[in-house]
């Protein structure tokens, strides 16, 4: 009985809007119309109470005066008719007090009778509930009625405020309706002028937006209050203080990649110029000593001719690894042969090497060539493109296309593999950041898109102020 008391007490039971949870979040308009809202209903509140106190305090004194003047209403009535007869006097009091406001009174004879007709019953304005908070204690007094020294009857005098609570109910809806229709008036008021005062951040949260999105164009306009203005310039001064830090992050890092651009095709032009004659220079001399030790007798021909071999083997290898290296460091063709058919070789090779992936290029359209920096990255995104897909992927097919619409060169490499994964993330040492550090250092951007597969997309602008910033400065 205890465990299943207390896993029914420990049962989650639905949660509740809290009141600051229903308040966070809100629109900053929202919360000031509610904090005026709340305002006119306590100002009403406190309004209304004092109507029905004063009121109350009104009705009271005003029922205690008319019911202070039956008596002597009575007496003088009395007084003017002595010599009149009692059912004359009766009807004459009748008629007199049914004058008077604030009371009701029943005149009834010696015997207790009631003498004439009982006041009608008068339909009031005022509800009940504002009649129970306005009305006093009932108060009632009876007036003997005495004719030539002898009572005659009496004038049972009971206070009536319906009147005055009708009149202040009156009073009450018409100031009610009236701020009613002041506050509705003020509310439609401020709801614009707080739209207006407010819609500088409302701009300022977009131009933050765009900030994080690293577009650091946008600029606010001075608004008319001075602390808002503040903000504005501030906010304006911080997105050209970031745009000229891009700008100059751009610049450096344009001639950091130039640089290693330089460095990487003289290592290359030495590797080629200096290395591979000396491998050829190799390859003949162990070619010079094979023909010499065919003319030489055993056995002293047969280590000879051993020797050789391996010497032409060695030199062999490493003239692979030259040229592989040479085109690592600058691929083959590309600056000499258009930058299509640089990126058709790169793509046959690539299906050369993977017999199981069906690997396609698409580059018609696209110019001669662009400037070595920007042919250069091209040809190093479609070569990372190709790489990891082939790599981490698994994919069976893989297409690369690059085309040159509005002054931008759109570079794609699409495979149908597994999707994006830690294997080819943007990890230190990876190709992706260089790629992505080249790109951007020409004004362009780089996008990863997974979905059935993953496709890689480079935007370069290639118009006429990026070719400027493209071509190899001197």
């Amino acid at each position: 009985m205890t465990t299943r008391a207390g896993a029914g007490a420990g049962a989650s039971l639905p949660s509740r809007p809290s009141w600051p949870a229903l308040w966070s979040g809100r629109p900053m308009r929202a919360r000031l119309m509610v904090v005026v809202v709340l305002i006119e209903a306590a100002a009403a509140l406190v309004s209304g109470a004092v109507i029905i106190v004063k009121a109350r305090t009104a009705t009271a004194v005003e029922t205690a005066a008319s019911i202070g003047v039956a008596e002597p209403l009575v007496n003088e009535t009395v007084q003017l008719l002595q010599d009149a007869p009692v059912a004359g006097l009766f009807r004459t009091l009748d008629l007199r007090f049914r004058a008077q406001r604030h009371v009701r009174v029943v005149l009834t004879d010696a015997r207790g009778a009631v003498v004439g007709d009982a006041p009608p019953d008068e339909a009031h304005r005022a509800p009940a509930w504002f009649a129970g908070l306005v009305a006093p204690p009932v108060q009632r007094h009876e007036v003997p009625i005495v004719l030539r020294g002898q009572r005659i009857g009496t004038a049972l005098v009971t206070t009536e405020p319906s009147d005055e609570i009708d009149e202040v109910w009156g009073y009450a809806v018409a100031l009610g309706l009236t701020g009613l229709g002041l506050s509705l008036a003020m509310l439609a008021t401020l709801y614009l002028a707080f739209g207006r005062v407010l819609s500088p951040l409302e701009a300022l949260a977009a131009g933050l937006t765009r900030l994080e999105r690293q577009d650091y164009s946008p600029r606010l306009e001075q608004p008319d209050t001075r602390e808002l203005a503040v903000i504005a310039r501030r906010f304006n001064r911080l997105a050209e203080a970031l745009a000229a830090a891009r700008a100059a992050n751009r610049d450096l890092t344009l001639k950091l990649v130039t640089a290693q651009d330089d460095e990487r095709r003289r290592t290359a032009l030495d590797l080629h110029d200096e290395f591979g004659p000396c491998l050829f220079t190799l390859e003949a001399n162990a070619a010079s000593i094979a023909r010499i030790a065919a003319t030489l007798p055993e056995p002293a021909r047969g280590r000879l001719e051993e020797r050789t071999g391996d010497i032409a083997a060695i030199t062999k290898r490493v003239q692979t690894l030259n040229r592989a290296l040479l085109n690592r460091l600058r691929p083959a063709g590309l600056g000499q042969a258009p930058l299509a058919a640089c990126l058709d070789r790169l793509v046959r090779e690539a299906g050369r090497h993977h017999a199981g992936v069906a690997v396609s290029g698409e580059f018609a359209g696209l110019r001669g060539g662009y400037g070595d920096v920007v042919d250069l990255t091209v040809f190093r995104c479609v070569q990372e493109g190709l790489t990891n897909a082939l790599r981490h992927a698994r994919a069976g097919r893989i297409a690369a296309r690059a085309r040159e619409a509005d002054g931008v060169l759109v570079v794609e490499v699409e495979d149908d593999g597994v999707g994006l994964s830690g294997e080819a993330g943007d990890g230190p040492g990876r190709g992706l950041p260089g790629m992505r550090e080249r790109v951007e250092a020409l004004g362009g951007a780089v996008r990863l898109d997974a979905g059935s597969g993953t496709v890689l997309r480079a935007r370069i602008p290639v118009g006429a102020e990026a070719g400027e910033a493209a071509e190899e400065p001197e």
